[in-house]
């Protein structure tokens, strides 16, 4: 009978109780305000049940200790699935290693957040594919440790890479939805630096879209200071490596340094938290787009960018305040050359002065332009990145003019 009341207690919805003793060897007990007598051991039970449940409300939570680094590493790594040994095939990325077992090839689609106004892929989204394409390559050699493509030894030398040097030729923009294969790979550059080589072809057709070549080197992930290659990093890598150049250089001009009287200035640009990577700097790729917002719209929207030369020089951090500066190569200007994106029957002198974006269309402009982002040091500017750029005009028909 003790143990049937007292469970029947147990299972109440309880907002309040107490438990009351009496001369008569029993005692009461008070329930969401409702008196029950019960024997004294019912009533003994209840009250240590009850008195347990309030000291567990009084005691403070127990709060978990934080990982520590080693127990963070490895359950981003169990998350990750990070390969230890070099994988052939990577389902998940529609991405394979050809070529010996040292080419790295991945199929991508053109999503549409991707693209612009008129369904071509940015600069941004190619640059992007190429560093993603890069970092996936060294995931499937079996060498990937942390931060952007570091590995094992690297790590254990507090190494990171930087890129120097970076050369993007673009021969055709892909569109929405476009599927795409880009190959990736590596080879020496000198006794310290490493090249890494991209093309990007359409899967259908096999045209190359684009072409691309960079240049890598070491800096010290805690002095922030260029590093030689150590001797098991190149070990690592050097069976990785292919004599092949995706785009033939030659010798390189240097490209020039601008000052504030240059043509198109744009200062008090500051990095936002999203543009920082894993190695807590400005990506890359963030710096081409403060370089190209110099350039008037005007001329945005009738040329596309098809060539790029980047030489890096400093990273930039989140507090930095950056200064983008741009000269326009006048001698570049091709005398005529505009009029000829107006096909068709020709126009009367009428029609082009009642278009003024037919009127613009006709305006020259340069095709070369320098380019110059600096970050303010206390009373001096430090250089980030020289870029040179080379633009064609967009394809344009008569009646996408005239309807605007």
């Amino acid at each position: 009978m003790a143990s049937t009341t007292l469970l029947y207690y147990s299972k109440l919805l309880v907002r309040c109780s107490a438990y009351e003793k009496d001369g008569s060897g029993g005692g009461r007990v008070r329930v969401n305000g409702a008196a029950h007598r019960v024997p004294l051991q019912v009533g003994a039970a209840l009250e240590t049940k009850i008195n347990r449940s309030l000291a567990g409300l009084m005691r403070p939570p127990v709060l978990s200790q934080p990982p520590t680094e080693e127990e963070a590493e490895g359950r981003r790594s169990q998350r990750q699935n990070i390969p230890s040994e070099k994988q052939t095939v990577d389902p998940f990325r529609q991405a394979v290693i050809v070529e010996g077992g040292v080419r790295y090839r991945q199929t991508v689609v053109v999503r549409s957040y991707e693209v612009g106004p008129d369904r071509t892929a940015t600069l941004e989204t190619v640059l992007n594919l190429l560093q993603e394409t890069a970092l996936n390559h060294v995931w499937m050699s079996g060498l990937l440790g942390d931060g952007f493509g570091a590995t094992h030894a690297m790590i254990t030398n507090n190494l990171i890479w930087v890129v120097s040097r970076m050369h993007v030729q673009v021969d055709h923009y892909p569109i929405w939805g476009e599927v795409l294969e880009i190959d990736t790979w590596v080879g020496s550059s000198g006794k310290n630096g490493m090249r890494r080589d991209w093309l990007v072809r359409g899967r259908s057709s096999g045209a190359i879209f684009v072409r691309a070549t960079s240049t890598w080197v070491m800096m010290n992930k805690v002095t922030r200071r260029l590093s030689k290659m150590p001797k098991e990093v190149r070990d690592e890598i050097s069976p990785w490596f292919i004599d092949r150049h995706a785009i033939d250089e030659g010798a390189t001009d240097k490209i020039i340094k601008l000052d504030t009287n240059a043509t198109y200035v744009d200062s008090d640009l500051k990095p936002k938290r999203s543009d920082l990577d894993m190695n807590n700097h400005v990506n890359n790729v963030k710096y081409v787009r403060w370089m190209l917002e110099t350039l008037p719209d005007q001329f945005l929207q009738q040329h596309q960018l098809s060539s790029i030369i980047l030489e890096y020089r400093k990273e930039c951090g989140s507090s930095d305040v950056v200064q983008s500066i741009c000269q326009p190569d006048e001698d570049t200007i091709m005398p005529g050359e505009n009029v000829s994106i107006v096909m068709g029957p020709s126009l009367s002198q009428e029609i082009i002065n009642g278009h003024h974006s037919l009127a613009g269309a006709l305006q020259q402009w340069p095709t070369k332009y320098t380019h110059l982002l600096q970050l303010k040091a206390n009373d001096k500017y430090e250089e980030i990145v020289r870029g040179r750029t080379t633009w064609k005009k967009k394809s344009y028909s008569i009646s996408n003019v005239l309807k605007f």
